[in-house]
Formats: C-alpha cells, structure tokens, sequence
C-alpha cells in the first residue's frame, strides 16, 4: 500500500519529490535543491523528509532524468544532480570540479503486457533483437525455446524506451552492449541513444503507464516503479550463469557483489556481472550525486549526502533499494569528505 501510494504521488506531481518544479532552478526557499535521476525518485522523497526532520535542512529535488541533473547541475542551476548513468568523461569536463558519489543501488527491470503472461523469460539476445526490431512478434520462436509452459500469443511487440535523458536508458543500453557485439557497434550506449524501433515515452512513471496502456508492449523501468505497478508483467532477464532472474533485492546485491574497488572517478558498471554472481540480476546499477567542488553551500550537501549513504540506506528495502556493499560506502564517504 505504502508503495502504491508513493508511486500515485509521483506521477500526480509529475516527478517532483518535495514540490520542485519539472524543470529545476537553485530554490531560494529551500536551503539545497537538486534535480536528475527518476530510479533514485521514491528513495530521495524518504531521504529528504526524514533528513528534514532530523537536522532542519530543507532539500527540494526535481526527478527529471539523469541527462537533465546532469546538464542543470554542470549550469550550476541546482546544488547538486542525480543520475543512474556515471559521467563521460566530456560530461565531467564539461562539469568543471564535480564529484561523482555513488549513493543508491536498484535495477532497470523489463515490463511487459502480454495477455495472459505475467512472467516471461527473456534473454540479453532476445532483447537486443526486439529493441533493433528484429523480433516483432511474442510467439517468435527464440521466444518460445525459453518459455516453453507459457502460451504465447500471435501478438505484435511494442518496445518502449525513454524519450528523455535517462540512466535507466544507460543501463539498459549498458547491458545490450555487452550482450550483443552489434548493438555495441551501432547504437551503443548513452542515457539517450536511437532507438531503431519503437516508441518513447517521458520518465519511469510515463514508460510505466505506457506500458500498462499498450498490449503487446514491452519496456525498461526501474524496479520500484515496476514492482509498484502491479497491473504489468515481468520478464526474468538471463545472467551470464544461464539463470533467468527478476530484479529483486537479493539478486541486485548479488551483482553488486561482484565489486571489489572502485575507480578514482567512483563510475561503476554492474550489469551483465561475471558468472560467478550465479542469482544476480543483469541489468542492475548504481545511482549517483554529482556535488561540484565549487558548492556554496557545501557543508550541507556533504551533512545530506552522508545522511544518504549512512542512515539513509535503511529506507531503501521498502522500496526496492538494496544496501551499498561495504567497498562502496566507503568510497562514497570518502567522496563526500573530499568536497
């Protein structure tokens, strides 16, 4: 219940988490403002309301995707940004002093709607082929291998991707890339790319509702606004042991397992993880804050984003979240005391 009703407000506010505006500017009546990543979206509105209570700082935060807090934190136009994709190294050039602190970890999950299928099996090929258009019905027969109790129906598939910036496009993509040598090769991945086929939809809530709306849909949406649905289906993505798995707490921390130091840029990429992560889910990620150097207010973005990687993390199981792996969290402090 207490999900349902987070996912309700989300959409009604349009992805706005403490009343910021879809497109955010640096707030004057709020002490910090940030704006990017709509995965990070139910978790910021816990961390910002009990962060509140706790230390009487106020943060407003505008879920608007991870392309755009990037772009509004490198014109200094909020405190501080929120994305699920790790900068390019342009895009940290470009940021002039940002630093990067990993702060959430969830997964990009696959909706799907077809009738009478509540869970399908697919894997990191069949994906690729759908979303290049090369698998156009549900009853394809590389389909039907993997899934051979379910009844497929004669059905078109409608993939829908993000048509914002987006870091769930980025992890998407990320896996696609590993997965299939000519998805790499000619599309890529970004937190936007171009898809072959298809069509976009705006934000996880947008993607959600689109699929929700459009039988014979399939689309990549974070693992909180997947699993808060309830009306759609979930397919269980195949890891690189050859096990089909569902983004779940278990198997996100069981790729994120896989992780035993961090870069000094903290960019950290866990999908497709090695065999050994027999139950992990494929297509998990990081999320991150990006805090300039130059911050002038940096004594309390430091306070939030500790209070985010320490305490904070509590929240998280309710929502999906899993726990920062103890090699992360201390970077993230680390990153946080460098400001």
């Amino acid at each position: 219940m207490i999900r349902n009703r987070l996912l309700a407000f989300l959409i009604a506010v349009g992805g706005s988490v403490g009343g910021m505006a879809a497109v955010s500017t640096a707030a004057a009546s709020a002490d910090l403002s940030g704006a990017g990543s709509t995965l990070v979206a139910p978790l910021m509105a816990n961390w910002i309301s009990t962060f509140e209570i706790k230390e009487g700082i106020k943060v407003k935060y505008g879920a608007v995707g991870s392309g755009t807090g990037i772009a509004q934190i490198t014109a200094r136009t909020v405190d501080f940004g929120a994305s699920d994709a790790p900068m390019t190294p342009e895009q940290a050039g470009q940021c002039n002093g940002c630093v990067q602190i990993p702060w959430a970890l969830s997964a990009t999950g696959l909706g799907i709607n077809v009738p009478h299928n509540k869970k399908i099996n697919l894997s990191g090929k069949i994906l690729a082929g759908i979303y290049f258009g090369k698998i156009t019905k549900w009853n394809d027969p590389k389909i039907k291998k993997i899934n051979p109790k379910a009844k497929l129906p004669n059905l078109t598939i409608t993939p829908i991707f993000r048509s914002d910036g987006s870091g769930d496009t980025f992890a998407f993509t990320d896996f696609l890339s590993k997965i299939s040598p000519a998805w790499k090769r000619e599309i890529g991945s970004a937190t936007t790319v171009g898809f072959p086929t298809g069509v976009g939809a705006k934000g996880n809530s947008g993607v959600t509702a689109a699929v929700a709306n459009t039988p014979g849909s399939i689309g990549y949406i974070s693992a909180y606004y997947l699993i808060a649905a309830g009306s759609i289906g979930v397919a269980a993505v195949q890891n690189s042991a050859g096990n089909f798995e569902f983004p779940n707490l278990a198997n996100i921390e069981n790729a994120a397992s896989t992780v035993k130091h961090l870069p000094s840029s903290n960019a950290i990429s866990i999908t497709n993880p090695p065999k050994r992560a027999k139950t992990a889910y494929p297509i998990s990620t990081f999320t991150y804050a990006i805090v300039p150097h130059d911050a002038s207010r940096k004594g309390e973005l430091q306070q939030f984003a500790k209070y985010c990687v320490t305490i904070g993390q509590k929240y998280g199981a309710a929502l999906d979240f899993a726990p920062l792996p103890k090699v992360v969290k201390t970077a993230a402090i680390n990153a946080i005391g460098s400001l």
